[in-house]
């Protein structure tokens, strides 16, 4: 696989749009569509479940199991478990002396519900941390998939992290996989977020979001590295999503921003099915984030040798 462009297709299985909704429409109406689209075009995929999520819908775990594809875990209750990147208000961290803890419950949860072991995990909205990491391995986990590339910018390709720093390449035994941002664009927001692939591919469409990644793959095949493409998707994107306020709680709607909901529903599925067809003309090889984690060092070696 070392001269093959690698994809990683990741699903965080949540409440509708994230952390602003209670709701799962996007989990009972949104995965049956993905999952028959992934059927169709006969690829692997990662789902990852929050514990909740898990614990609401084990019947949708089990039809994700049954089709064949990998489920990791994406926290307990889509909290921010990592270091905060940019500040959201009502959003706050846990304290780092909470992580463990809340890992391993969200672990024990999906697991249960799975009635297998667990060895993926992608942190909402990718944000990670040095202590996450490390309750990961400690937990067992082969593979993490948050490192966000528009952010930190430095790790084009899976490694190894440090366990003083997460971000920097070491010894420990997972694998992280960093998500896929168009790092052969300079960038004009404050965080980097135009270079992320997110949500390009049913804002923009699926063209659009092919020039960024021919951009990248140029980039990083020009450093003499191996391409690895990782996505993150989300199963509410493949249903309509309401558009004005949203009644959430007795005490009050949100009103979520324009790109969060843009193209929600059929025009996301076609947009996806395209992608999936413009890599596949790529050559592009599908994986889970297991199999990657499984595979990586050993593609490594022989990426070296040739």
């Amino acid at each position: 696989m070392s001269d093959r462009i690698i994809v990683v297709f990741g699903f965080d299985v949540e409440t509708d749009i994230g952390s602003w909704t209670p709701y799962y429409r996007g989990v009972s109406e949104g995965m049956p569509k993905i999952l028959d689209l992934l059927s169709r075009k006969k690829i692997k995929a990662t789902f990852f479940f929050t514990g909740e999520a898990a614990k609401k819908h084990p019947d949708i775990i089990r039809n994700v199991t049954e089709e064949g594809h990998e489920v990791g875990c994406h926290s307990l209750f889509h909290e921010t478990i990592g270091n905060e990147l940019f500040p959201i208000p009502g959003v706050k961290p846990l304290l780092p002396e909470e992580v463990p803890f809340r890992l391993k419950k969200a672990t024990e949860i999906v697991e249960k519900v799975l009635g297998d072991k667990v060895v993926s995990f992608r942190a909402p909205r990718l944000w990670g941390s040095t202590v996450m990491v490390r309750s990961l391995e400690d937990l067992g986990y082969k593979a993490d998939v948050s490192y966000p590339l528009y952010f930190y910018e430095e790790r084009l390709i899976p490694y190894h992290p440090n366990r003083d720093d997460w971000t920097k390449e070491g010894n420990m035994k997972i694998l992280e996989i960093p998500n896929f941002a168009d790092m052969s664009i300079e960038s004009r927001d404050q965080y980097g977020r135009d270079r992320d692939q997110w949500p390009k591919f049913r804002t923009e469409g699926a063209e659009k979001l092919m020039i960024h990644i021919r951009n990248h793959v140029k980039y990083v095949r020009d450093k003499g590295l191996p391409v690895v493409l990782c996505f993150y998707f989300h199963p509410w994107e493949f249903v309509e999503m309401p558009k004005g306020p949203i009644k959430v709680s007795p005490e009050g709607s949100v009103l979520p921003e324009e790109y969060l909901i843009k193209n929600c529903g059929d025009y996301a599925l076609t947009q996806l099915e395209k992608l999936v067809d413009y890599l596949k003309s790529m050559e592009a090889v599908f994986v889970e984030a297991r199999e990657l984690a499984e595979k990586w060092d050993s593609i490594k070696s022989n990426l070296r040798r040739s």
